[in-house]
């Protein structure tokens, strides 16, 4: 404590002899402290005494600010001048990381920065720490959004990313002896520093209400209850280039007129504002709980609230950049892509818009609608594959799901005018399912019906998206469906979340230029062989996994050794991407090493198994998964006869931040997925990219990864994706026969050796031929054998290359 303050009152000290002057475009180190000095005293946020590392942080991410907002405002009047078509990216998760580090590299200026806090007394490193993750998506499906948006600054693109400010995020994970514990994310519980209010960019957003026909026969959505959208944006800068452009983020408020006075002053406290509470409530949490009506309610005000606020601004700005425009010129100003099923009311709200408050009539509508929204799918599941049960639109969007029954009809017209072989297809295409029991708005169909484009993500996701889920659509437009493999941005992946790995590539290939074209990388492969490219690749690589070695313990208290196999398992945790196959192959190792005598064990190959990722709060089974692992880490990494050769950790609080940690440290990273299941998979092509090996299934993008890096470089293991059906209807049919290694590691859980908590709910899911939460639907017990073996090709291959 003594020290931390006489650390205090010396960077208070060093802060006190720079002169505060506003320097917003500032290059030279002294000229940017003087700039970070300005806004500790002019930006004040906190008590004018204090300069502590958060303190710092704060004041310098401002500084950085000035520099984008400059940036942000040329690039805005840059596009309004030359009016091109612009890219709207609607997502429900944008899943950013940290700016400050991401920023001030996309500016060249991190070493201007560093030498800037050190006159301050302030190690860049460590005010970089200081900042919280952005709490704004949860998965792949958000990272992707971020890195596209990375990616279209870079390449100077007119974009515009669309989301929602959620206050809470999905949770932060605790880990507690009872297993996962979700607590709300406190990354808005001081303020975001990039993130600037547009008080003037606001727009009104109706919910329930009813229709009134007009007596022209023009129809108009009334009452109900009306919520302000509030524009948040945050800047979005272009690798070494001028562009930055914006993500905007929505943020849910009721106005003063809808503060009810009397109520308030009669004591009715809660009654006087329940429209400023319900508007809270929107932008509250990611993905609310929904199993019942009110939060499915919220779920789809969520969904609507991102969906209108956006097409209102996208409208407006097609209007005001250019006087008397034609609407017919809309599509070609305009793009709008849908990021997954969760923005599908973009659709009857473009054409509720075009139609109530623009005037036109129904064709013209469609025409601008299909010709302007595409659409990107990104599972298989069932249960991702968004179904709306129709009395809660009715009742949330009366308008909306008059105009989803008439595309419908007019589809269904369609199909049976010019398809009649399609007759006895219609049930499965349409857009309503009128089951009596559960009518629903099947969304992805009303999407394949609207957008001009869909795309799936993977050469295999995209190949299964036409052969099966959407076959019936490719037959009537063969050229809709096609396919764009996932990327990330070179940027946050390697070039800056691994320095060392980065500045070795730049040496051996003469240029920094990969950063921007990653086919520059092959010219490598010419020195794959030379010694001395292979020892600075091991040193860069041994510094990272200490790195991340220091973390761990940090974090868990767990020591690894850094010169054990490091195998890395972090994303989501679900059953079809069996983290559970990755732990009961641990669970068999631990049990094969306490079998071993001590010199058996001195010739096996050390590994330190990490896993990361949340559990959705009401997935009970992907929370077991979790707990197992905790288990299971709690006595291997005790268990002084084995524990110099195996470790099992649990990464808790899975984000951004913790990947840019995790992943240059990895040298196997498992992609595990059962085929046919993960529509691509980007954490795959980050591992990669930092030098690291994957087992895995041919799954996702492993494909295409592994046809890149050479079959000898990816351990490949599992049934493929044809064989998946086939093999389920086999044990549906009592035909499976169990490995006498998958039935010995279930055994040893049951055996109570990793304590007392029943595991039987989650084995039970393993076992039986068929039924909801059995018969092993995601065929762990038929790949063990094989991801065993696999494994035994690890082991030998990382002996030799050691």
């Amino acid at each position: 404590m003594a020290d931390a303050k006489a650390n205090g009152k010396n960077e208070a000290a060093k802060l006190a002899k720079i002169p505060a002057a506003a320097n917003p475009l500032a290059n030279e180190p002294s000229a940017i402290a003087s700039n970070i000095s300005y806004h500790v005293q002019y930006s004040p946020h906190f008590s004018p005494t204090k300069f502590e590392p958060e303190q710092a942080f704060f004041a310098t991410a401002e500084s950085v600010r000035d520099r984008l907002i400059q940036q942000w405002n040329e690039t805005y009047h840059h596009f309004n001048k030359v009016d091109p078509k612009q890219t709207y990216y609607l997502s429900m998760e944008f899943l950013q990381g940290r700016t400050l580090t991401n920023a001030i590299g996309s500016l060249d200026i991190q070493n201007a920065y560093a030498d800037a806090l050190n006159n301050l007394g302030h190690v860049l490193e460590e005010i970089a720490e200081q900042e919280k993750d952005a709490a704004l998506g949860n998965g792949g499906l958000g990272r992707l959004a971020s890195c596209f948006l990375d990616s279209m600054a870079t390449l100077n693109l007119p974009a515009w990313g669309y989301g929602l400010r959620y206050r809470y995020g999905l949770f932060k994970q605790k880990i507690t002896k009872q297993g996962q514990e979700e607590v709300a994310e406190d990354w808005l519980e001081k303020f975001s520093p990039w993130e600037v209010v547009r008080h003037d960019v606001v727009f009104p957003v109706r919910f329930f209400g009813s229709v009134m026909v007009n007596p022209n026969g023009t129809r108009k959505w009334v009452g109900g209850e009306v919520v302000q959208a509030v524009a948040y944006d945050i800047p979005i800068p272009g690798y070494k280039t001028k562009n930055t452009i914006s993500l905007r983020l929505w943020d849910a408020k009721a106005s003063a007129e809808d503060f009810n006075l009397f109520q308030f002053n009669d004591g009715q406290y809660e009654s006087a504002a329940q429209l400023h509470s319900r508007a809270q409530q929107i932008c509250a949490v990611l993905y609310p709980g929904d199993s019942t009506e009110e939060g499915k309610l919220l779920r789809l005000k969520q969904q609507f609230f991102l969906c209108s606020a956006s097409l209102q601004d996208m409208i407006l700005r097609f209007k005001e950049r250019k006087s008397g425009r034609q609407w017919s010129e809309f599509p070609s100003k305009v793009a709008v892509q849908l990021n997954d099923t969760h923005p599908t009311l973009a659709i009857p709200e473009l054409m509720r818009l075009l139609m109530d408050e623009e005037g036109l009539g129904w064709d013209e509508a469609w025409d601008i609608t299909t010709r302007t929204v595409a659409y990107t799918n990104h599972t298989v599941l069932p249960e991702a594959l968004e179904k709306w049960s129709q009395a809660v639109m009715w009742k949330l969007l009366p308008r909306h799901m008059e105009i989803i029954e008439e595309i419908d009809k007019r589809f269904i017209a369609m199909v049976r005018s010019t398809r009649s072989d399609l007759e006895s297809k219609i049930p499965s295409m349409c857009i309503l399912d009128n089951n009596p029991k559960k009518p629903v708005v099947r969304m992805a169909n009303l999407c394949v019906v609207s957008a001009h484009t869909v795309n799936g993500v993977a050469q295999l996701h995209s190949d299964i998206l036409k052969a099966d889920l959407f076959a019936d659509y490719v037959s009537l437009w063969p050229n809709k469906l096609q396919n764009k493999t996932n990327g990330i941005t070179p940027r946050r992946w390697l070039r800056f979340c691994n320095p060392e790995l980065s500045k070795i590539i730049t040496k051996w290939l003469k240029t920094d230029q990969w950063v921007t074209n990653l086919d520059l990388l092959v010219g490598l492969r010419q020195f794959a062989d030379n010694t001395e490219l292979q020892a600075e690749w091991e040193s860069a690589k041994m510094a990272s996994k200490k790195h991340l070695a220091d973390y761990i313990w940090r974090v868990t208290g767990v020591t690894i050794d850094p010169n054990s196999l490091f195998d890395i398992q972090v994303k989501r945790i679900h059953e079809y991407k069996r983290q559970l196959l990755n732990i009961l192959g641990a669970i068999y190792r631990y049990k094969k090493l306490k079998e071993m005598s001590p010199q058996e064990r001195k010739k096996t190959t050390p590994r330190t198994i990490m896993i990361g990722g949340k559990a959705f709060a009401t997935y009970t089974n992907a929370k077991r998964i979790v707990k197992l692992v905790n288990d299971v880490g709690e006595v291997v990494n005790t268990d002084p006869e084995v524990n110099s050769y195996l470790k099992v950790v649990f990464v808790p609080n899975y984000n951004v931040s913790v990947a840019e940690l995790l992943i240059p440290g990895s040298e196997l990273s498992q992609h595990i997925s059962t085929a046919g299941m993960e529509a691509s998979g980007t954490s795959n092509m980050k591992f990669s990219l930092n030098g690291c090996l994957i087992i895995g299934t041919l799954d996702g993008a492993n494909v295409e990864i592994r046809q890149e890096i050479g079959e000898e470089n990816f351990f490949l293991f599992g049934a493929v994706a044809e064989q998946v059906p086939k093999l389920r209807k086999e044990r549906e049919d009592g035909l499976f026969k169990p490995d006498p290694r998958f039935e010995e590691a279930k055994q040893f859980i049951r055996s109570g050796a990793f304590g007392s908590y029943d595991y039987n709910p989650l084995l039970d899911s393993l076992e039986g031929n068929t039924g909801y939460g059995r018969g092993d639907y995601f065929l762990v017990g038929y790949d063990f054998p094989s991801y065993l073996e696999a494994q035994d090709r690890v082991d030998q291959a990382y002996k030799r290359s050691g």
